[in-house]
């Protein structure tokens, strides 16, 4: 679930080209983020599955999900950049076609490491492609209650693709294959290029200054990196040579892309952002709530069909109540925040998922889907969908049009980067929960822990939420 906006206070660039209905825009928009987004989770209810047929490893699984998460966090900042000084509608074009053929690419995989390259590839497309969905809609929708409106659709759709996944995914593994929660992308991704090319208006904002290419392969590497070392103390613990020095060139890493980004002429993270209080406060609490949020998916669809003997499309259809509780989040937010200010939603959504993680963090072997899955489900993806919306618009309120990609990039960034990190942590926390173990129940003491080690983080994330960010959006 990603977020990414601008202000229009100034008109951007745009072609002479007639301008298309807003409705249009905003649904070409919305298509693209669904489909982003949708590929985040669609995967996992297939992991089984693909596991059986190209041998992966249990941390070759986790690598398909992390894969794609961190290029797409890695080169967000990189997208959000490009679409502000190249063009939103081209990067649209250029991520929607790489995401598209590297979706075929994996479909047709043969090799275990043939699908985590195209997976990779994937994310890249979709880091170039994300920025550009919600800049295109905010330029397309003037600031106030409209924009407010569409971008609740936008982070409606988007929160619907990362839970509908699990649905989708449990239909196409059941019907054909795994691959087929891949190769659905290739139909899509070509209507909607051919709607984007005939339908939208191209804008930038700023010139042609060079794009900050080594920072965005020094923040990539530093992420895969630190994800490598923590996947590597299941097997070796934290304080073998095999994890530490991974974790250590990890940090080292972001350690020079910020030190390159410092002085760098044209940054592709403007250190200066992080001064902004809304922007710093608002993106802590996406990395630290994206951290446990993003494994929800990952840890309910393996204890469906691990330990509860569910089909894939069994566990997809189990999930369907939070799916609808996440989109219900997104839509009410808006509502709250203009009487109760983005500051208490956020907190108030980010304790209510936590509530369900706490309920979560209670299963057992033996449990009826109510209980187990549903009910803490649901108010999981409620808490989630309630705080989206308000820290997204304290992250970027105020921005002005020249920083709309790369404002956009550090929050989307910020959740994907926390997601994909947080996967790894959890990962490794419910390998050791299990232990040696390979049954029902060794399986979900691993998960249970998961569950509550991602409770704790929530309620930490809310203390943050309550004490740093701004009661009311700030305005340029």
């Amino acid at each position: 679930m990603t977020f990414m906006l601008e202000t229009a206070d100034t008109p951007p660039l745009i072609s002479r080209r007639t301008t298309p209905p807003t409705w249009l825009v905003v649904a070409l928009a919305c298509a693209g983020q669904f489909l982003v987004v949708l590929d985040v989770s669609v995967v996992n209810v297939a992991l089984p599955s693909m596991r059986t047929d190209l041998g992966l490893s249990a941390s070759g699984l986790q690598w398909v999900v992390n894969a794609y998460a961190i290029a797409f966090a890695g080169f967000m900042l990189l997208g959000g950049r490009a679409g502000d000084l190249y063009g939103r509608k081209r990067m649209f074009l250029v991520g929607l076609g790489l995401f598209t053929l590297a979706s075929l690419g994996g479909g047709l995989a043969q090799e275990g490491w043939q699908l985590l390259l195209a997976r990779a590839v994937q994310g890249l497309g979709a880091a170039v492609l994300a920025p550009s969905t919600l800049t295109l809609l905010t330029a397309a929708v003037p600031e106030g209650a409209a924009r407010a409106r569409a971008i609740a659709t936008w982070a409606a759709v988007g929160a619907g693709g990362g839970a509908a996944g699990g649905l989708v995914g449990g239909v196409l593994v059941d019907v054909l294959s795994w691959r087929w929660v891949l190769l659905i992308n290739v139909p899509v991704g070509a209507v909607v290029l051919a709607g984007s090319l005939r339908w939208l208006v191209e804008s930038r904002a700023g010139d042609r200054r060079r794009l900050d290419l080594p920072g965005a392969l020094l923040v990539t590497a530093g992420l895969a990196t630190l994800a490598y070392g923590i996947s590597r103390t299941q097997e070796t613990g934290w304080t073998a040579p095999a994890s530490l020095l991974p974790l250590a060139a990890g940090v080292l890493l972001i350690a020079l892309f910020l030190l390159v980004e410092a002085r760098t002429q044209a940054p592709l993270m403007p250190l200066g952002l992080l001064r902004r209080r809304s922007v710093a406060s608002a993106n802590a609490a996406m990395l630290v709530s994206g951290s446990a949020m993003f494994c929800m998916w990952y840890f309910m669809t393996l204890y469906a069909q691990n330990v509860l003997g569910y089909s894939p499309l069994a566990a997809g259809a189990a999930l369907v109540p939070s799916s609808l509780a996440v989109i219900i989040g997104s839509k009410v937010a808006p509502r709250l925040m203009r009487t109760a200010g983005p500051r208490l939603v956020a907190v108030l959504g980010t304790l209510i998922g936590a509530s369900g993680f706490a309920w979560q963090s209670t299963m057992s072997a033996h449990e009826a889907y109510v209980t187990a899955i549903m009910f803490p489900g649901i108010l999981m993806m409620l808490g989630g969908g309630l705080a989206m919306t308000p820290l997204a618009a304290l992250a970027t309120s105020g921005a002005a049009p020249g920083e709309a990609g790369v404002v956009s990039g550090l929050v989307n960034t910020s959740r994907t980067m926390g997601g994909s990190l947080g996967l790894a942590v959890m990962s490794t926390i419910a390998a050791t929960g299990t232990g040696t173990g390979t049954g029902p129940q060794a399986l979900t003491d691993g998960y249970a822990l998961a569950f509550r080690a991602s409770t704790a983080v929530l309620l930490g994330g809310a203390l943050l939420m309550a004490l740093w960010l701004p009661r009311h959006l700030p305005h340029r």
